[in-house]
């Protein structure tokens, strides 16, 4: 399942719920200034209760802090982290 998610989480067998928690986290790192009441709408749709919604907009904005923070100062992948195809 990981790797399938890893590769392309839209041909991923996932639940309704992954798939729109995905969605939501991609739109959230791509497309941030865009977000608005729709997005937290489809969530709300696909079960999510205003915690978890927090929850989620709290991990995905983490995650996007910290990897930018280490690409800023040069932090080296760890081992078993594969390179970023884009450098």
């Amino acid at each position: 399942m990981l790797a399938a998610v890893r590769a392309d989480w839209r041909e991923a067998d996932l639940s309704p719920e992954d798939r729109a928690l995905c969605a939501f986290a991609e739109r959230l790192t791509h497309h941030p200034s865009e977000m608005g009441e729709v997005d937290v709408a489809s969530l709300r749709t696909a079960g999510f209760d205003d915690l978890q919604i927090h929850d989620a907009i709290q991990v995905v904005s983490y995650f996007n802090y910290i990897n930018r923070v280490a690409d800023a100062v040069g932090v080296d992948l760890e081992e078993e982290m594969p390179a970023d195809p884009r450098r």
